[in-house]
């Protein structure tokens, strides 16, 4: 069995349950295409209100009812409107819903064709995380569930439904996706900037200045001076201390350094003596009308390609994992007692790891190790950019359990060039995947067959 852990997989699927926020309402919104219905379903509503449950649609001679578009069409509406979202106008949001419900429909008889089907395990693991989600325990969502007039069965429906869709369609689209390496050559290639647009340096600088009308003799004293700095800051000097003490320049009082700029806010001369150097780099002294520079290097990034430098993170955390026998509140209160009892140094993050912690970095107290961006989970990333070292995070829910997180150290890190290709290879996996799960279900909608019975009463 797979240690739960707060890391992303390598390639990540687009495709995710529906676990929707306060009204717990898992309906069918995750899907990636929204079709519009064919001209030839008609919503006008009939003349005489019909008060009995009737057949909408037959998609492969499986029925869908009004009961059916009705449900699913509140159950949207109250989810917008939680979000605060304008609601369109309802003829054209119930025909919406009654096409994803064809969709829906016809990938669901696909899947069954295929043997898909969500086993009792996965659809309580699912049903786990939503709970946790909303910090309750899975009976205080039944009771929460009840309360909001949603009925258990239907809502584990839905549930299944969603969990086989999601297999269905990662099974489709694996097979249809491949990125290439001269796919990934192309994009590199097209996000490389032209010359030194994108190109941006922080550079410090010492300025030894050489007078209008200066005699030969004097500029020879002067250049021997500035080439004396140079050498001090090749062999290590403190830069920052060398500027304040030698320089002309006005940024002197910064330890000569200008911050971080685009190459053309720089002078060309600087920009020429630096842009193939790496950081830490002292070049000079460079002669201009001024007088004599000394540069270094401190910081330089490169638009248009990923990420070449970024901050790499070193966290630790105690996972407790929320069962019949410990609720979500209950985890949460534990690990907010265990984050009091370690600021007051009654006892410490890794032993309280080491004997509680529910994954499998207990034995190393909580140590995940280095990370960078997008390496976690969004929630458990959020709150661990907020923290600087040595804080401890309140405790918090992420879709593999309670974390309390404590961030241990943080570092500059640049990417290597088969990182980088990495990062692009996944942008173009999922770029090809949305577009291919798009054209795969209009596939699956073109194949079914699909007879309007009657235009639907919302």
């Amino acid at each position: 069995m797979t240690e739960p852990t707060p890391r992303k997989s390598a390639h990540r699927s687009r495709l995710k349950l529906c676990l929707l926020g306060p009204a717990l309402l898992c309906g069918a919104l995750a899907q990636a295409q929204t079709l519009r219905p064919s001209p030839q379903l008609s919503l006008a509503a009939p003349a005489a209100a019909r008060s009995a449950d009737f057949i909408v649609v037959l998609v492969n001679a499986e029925p869908i009812t009004n009961s059916d578009v009705r449900q699913r069409l509140l159950r949207i509406e109250q989810q917008l409107s939680q979000q605060g979202r304008a609601l369109p106008p309802r003829p054209q949001l119930a025909a919406d819903v009654l096409e994803q419900l064809i969709n829906e429909r016809a990938q669901l008889q696909h899947a069954a064709a295929l043997g898909i089907r969500a086993d009792p395990a996965t659809l309580a693991q699912a049903e786990q995380s939503i709970a946790a989600q909303n910090r309750m325990s899975v009976p205080a969502l039944h009771r929460q569930l009840a309360a909001d007039g949603i009925d258990i069965r239907r809502f584990h429906d839905e549930l299944r439904t969603q969990i086989v869709l999601r297999m269905l369609q990662e099974r489709e689209i694996a097979a249809r996706v491949r990125v290439s390496e001269s796919e990934i050559d192309d994009a590199l290639r097209e996000r490389q900037p032209v010359g030194d647009g994108g190109l941006e340096l922080n550079l410090a600088h010492v300025l030894v200045r050489v007078p209008q009308d200066t005699a030969a003799d004097h500029v020879q004293a002067l250049q021997a001076r500035a080439q004396s700095v140079a050498e001090r800051a090749r062999a290590g000097a403190d830069f920052a201390a060398l500027a304040l003490e030698f320089s002309d320049a006005p940024e002197r009082v910064r330890g000569g350094e200008f911050g971080l700029r685009p190459a053309d806010r720089l002078p060309e001369l600087f920009v020429q003596a630096t842009r193939a150097l790496p950081v830490g780099a002292v070049v000079g002294p460079l002669r201009s009308s001024a007088g004599f520079h000394i540069l270094k290097v401190l910081e330089k990034q490169q638009a248009g390609r990923p990420d070449v430098l970024l901050t790499e993170t070193r966290a630790s955390h105690i996972l407790l994992l929320p069962s019949a026998q410990l609720s979500p509140q209950a985890a949460l209160d534990q690990l907010g007692q265990w984050r009091q009892r370690i600021i007051s140094g009654q006892d410490s993050f890794e032993a309280l790891a080491r004997a509680h912690s529910q994954d499998g970095s207990a034995p190393q107290g909580g140590d995940l190790g280095w990370a960078r961006p997008g390496q976690f989970v969004p929630e458990f990333e959020q709150a661990m950019n907020t923290l600087r070292p040595g804080e401890i995070s309140a405790p918090l829910v992420s879709r593999f359990g309670v974390h309390l997180i404590r961030v241990d150290e943080r570092r500059q890190g640049t990417l290597s060039e088969r990182e980088q290709r990495e990062i692009v290879r996944e942008q173009l996996h999922e770029e090809k995947a949305e577009q291919a799960l798009i054209a795969w279900a209009q596939d699956v909608r073109g194949r079914a067959f699909v007879e309007q019975r009657e235009a639907p009463q919302p």
